[in-house]
């Protein structure tokens, strides 16, 4: 019997929201012009989430709006803990059984992916995300442009080199999760619903999932609460 490994998505499938969004929010805070922008990066996101703009080109644009630096990093984390998805919330022993077979596979940010993802038993070495470059006053300057996964494609390419071997399903909310069963990385592909209904990205899905517990029992793996609903 093959392995099985578990991508996750984190932005809407992970957590309920986009975190660069909330960054916005929480470092335009004082800003005169912060509503403009908060809608400026909203936009870049569901561009690039729905494929209608590159993902590089959409996530350099967020950051160079965005002003922030590791003090509204804190308050970010802070603030996302108590948004993390609620299906996936109560499924908290998924993750402590399939610690070795889940990974997080983001375009987000270590930076707040970490803390958020660690007391769900995932394991550091199983997050894979971009990171934040900063200038010595803590601001956030840019990001490490080597990394794949700040491409455009660069789910599929962090999978080509990491050669998992085994059967492989995703879960997530955005065209790069998609574009991972496209490629042939992954075996299925789950649209993940429960936060955020991408038409163009449930038009590609295997399965629409509106909540972990639905994959979880399409999986025929342990759910916090039993399906199929009466």
């Amino acid at each position: 019997m093959s392995k099985k490994y578990y991508i996750i998505d984190f932005d809407s499938t992970f957590i309920q929201v986009e975190a660069l969004d909330e960054l916005a929010r929480i470092s335009l805070k004082d800003h005169p012009e912060r509503e403009n922008s908060y809608k400026e990066i909203e936009v870049l996101t569901n561009q690039a989430m729905e494929g209608q703009l590159s993902f590089r080109e959409s996530l350099a644009k967020r950051i160079q709006l965005l002003e922030a630096n590791k003090n509204h990093l804190k308050q970010l984390v802070k603030h996302l803990k108590k948004l993390v998805s609620v299906s996936f919330a109560r499924n908290k022993n998924f993750f402590k059984h399939h610690a070795d077979d889940v990974l997080i596979v983001s375009g987000g940010f270590k930076e707040f992916i970490t803390p958020v993802v660690l007391p769900f038993h995932i394991k550091k070495e199983n997050i894979y995300a971009n990171t934040f470059l900063f200038n010595k006053e803590g601001g956030i300057i840019g990001y490490d442009e080597r990394n794949p996964l700040s491409y455009e494609g660069g789910k599929v390419k962090l999978l080509r080199e990491l050669q998992l071997e085994g059967d492989i399903h995703g879960i997530g909310d955005g065209y790069s999760d998609f574009q991972l069963k496209e490629s042939g990385m992954i075996s299925k592909f789950y649209a993940f619903t429960e936060n955020i209904e991408r038409k163009s990205v449930i038009a590609k899905a295997d399965y629409i999932t509106p909540s972990l517990d639905e994959f979880l029992y399409i999986n025929q793996l342990p759910a916090a609460i039993s399906y199929p609903k009466p």
